[in-house]
């Protein structure tokens, strides 16, 4: 990552687009990223601007890279780039891990960063970039002790977590809708610097 402003804003014009934020979204494989342009779109809707990373698993066929890339405008990163290449995206002001799998949430808080969303999501709690995830684990993997213990060290390095989601339909037969605004809301509600 480069360097931010005092404010938190890129500085004017690497961004494309002087003093709005730039929010990194982190995609991972689960069936809801479907609908992660729901998200793009309500973050551009409140004026931020929007880069996406995908898990190398996500890439594979669980959303629509092409009307992502279109909605932000940029290419969607999932590899590492070399050195002489250039930087793609700004340095974040916040960053929205949605849906975030139990793979990733046990990944990031134990530290490992063998991908390029990995990587990311532990350089930005290293630098104290806000960061709001909305988990998407089933009810038999969110019960296993590790991802308890991986939730508690993440919300100790202040990361905002939504609501659990499984992604199951419920006694009615009805799946609950995915939450996608809310990890904007926890970027800028209420505690949000």
């Amino acid at each position: 990552m480069t360097e931010r402003t005092q404010a938190g804003r890129t500085p004017a014009g690497e961004a494309g687009k002087p003093g709005k934020p730039f929010l990194y979204v982190v995609v991972c494989a689960a069936g809801i990223a479907a609908e992660v342009d729901k998200l793009v779109g309500a973050a551009l809707e409140r004026d931020w601007e929007v880069g996406v990373i995908a898990t190398p698993a996500a890439l594979n066929g669980f959303f629509d890279t092409t009307a992502v890339e279109t909605l932000t405008g940029r290419p969607i990163r999932s590899a590492w780039r070399t050195p002489a290449d250039p930087r793609p995206f700004p340095p974040p002001d916040a960053v929205a891990v949605a849906p975030a799998t139990f793979n990733t949430i046990n990944k990031w808080a134990a530290g490992i960063a063998d991908t390029l969303a990995l990587g990311t999501l532990c350089e930005a709690s290293g630098l104290g970039v806000p960061v709001a995830v909305l988990p998407c684990v089933a009810d038999a993997l969110a019960a296993h002790p590790a991802y308890r213990d991986s939730l508690e060290r993440l919300r100790g390095m202040g990361v905002r977590i939504g609501e659990p989601y499984t992604g199951e339909p419920g006694p009615d037969g009805v799946r609950a809708e995915f939450g996608w605004e809310r990890a904007l809301d926890l970027l800028t509600g209420p505690g949000a610097p």
